[in-house]
Parts: structure tokens; C-alpha cells; sequence
């Protein structure tokens, strides 16, 4: 399960700026990848193992009920909801409340059901997963944020 930051970087002639991104590896530039070609820098910004209810969540708030392990496009709004949701989670620690509003769900390579405490520590780990994307748009510069989500599973 995985949370990754797109950010556009194409260098077009008729922009102002005349930005170059380059790739190195263990200090080496990367003769083979041609600055000129890339598009898009791809971070993994969240992971998670086995947290059916933080999958369950994304199928059913971003993915529209359809889960084909796609990648699917999440706003800021929507993770900001998911973080909110998890700490309401994290506090209350009630099962009828999480049963209601962050069910855990069964299926292949998707880990216990139970209400337990690796249940919430997936929450917590959602917490700060977000709580650092957050931040990370707080301290940027005005106009330098840039950069969509998508999240993904692979089973």
C-alpha cells in the first residue's frame, strides 16, 4: 500500500525559468536517464503493510468502491479527512465507532480484522504519514508547492 507525491518538472523552451533536473546515483550522474525527457519526480511519501482499514478507506472515499489495485488520484482534502478520522480512532479506541466509520475488511493478504492494537497503531502511522505531507506544504514558499498524490495498492 503506498502514498506517492507527483511532481510535474518538464522544462519546456517558452518557460521562463531554465530549470534542469539531473539523476545521480552514489554521487555519479546517470548517463543513461536524459534530463530532457523527464516529466514527472515520484515520491513515496506513506507506506503501509496489511492495514486493511486504511485500504478499505481509500477504496471506498477515493477509488469509488472499485478496488483493481490502481493508482487513484487523493486532494489534500481527503487525506486531511483520513488523519482527522484516524486521531477521532486513535482517541475514542471505541470498536462500534471504528466498526462504523473505519471497518477493517477481509481478503487476501489483507491481515487481521481484529479492533487491536495493530489496528491503531496503522492509525497512528497514517497520523504522521499525513501530518509530515502537511508540514512539508506549510514551510514551502508561496507559489513552490506543487505535486499531486496517488495511492496504490499491490497485492
Amino acid at each position: 500500500m503506498y502514498l506517492s507525491k507527483k511532481t510535474y518538472v518538464k522544462q519546456w523552451s517558452h518557460n521562463e525559468k531554465n530549470n534542469t533536473v539531473t539523476v545521480k546515483f552514489d554521487g555519479k550522474v546517470r548517463k543513461d536517464i536524459k534530463p530532457k525527457r523527464i516529466s514527472h519526480i515520484v515520491e513515496e511519501v506513506g507506506y503501509w503493510r496489511k492495514a486493511n482499514h486504511i485500504h478499505n478507506w481509500f477504496v471506498e472515499k477515493v477509488q469509488e468502491g472499485r478496488d483493481e489495485c490502481q493508482e487513484s488520484y487523493v486532494s489534500l482534502e481527503q487525506l486531511e479527512e483520513l488523519r482527522d478520522l484516524c486521531k477521532v480512532v486513535v482517541e475514542k479506541k471505541d470498536e462500534e465507532f471504528n466498526k462504523e466509520n473505519l471497518p477493517t475488511t477481509s481478503g487476501f493478504f489483507f491481515g487481521g480484522t481484529e479492533y487491536d492494537e495493530y489496528y491503531y497503531s496503522d492509525c497512528e502511522d497514517t497520523i504522521k504519514i499525513i501530518d509530515t505531507i502537511l508540514k512539508e506544504k506549510d514551510n514551502k514558499p508561496e507559489g513552490a508547492w506543487s505535486g499531486d498524490f496517488y495511492y496504490r495498492a499491490s497485492w
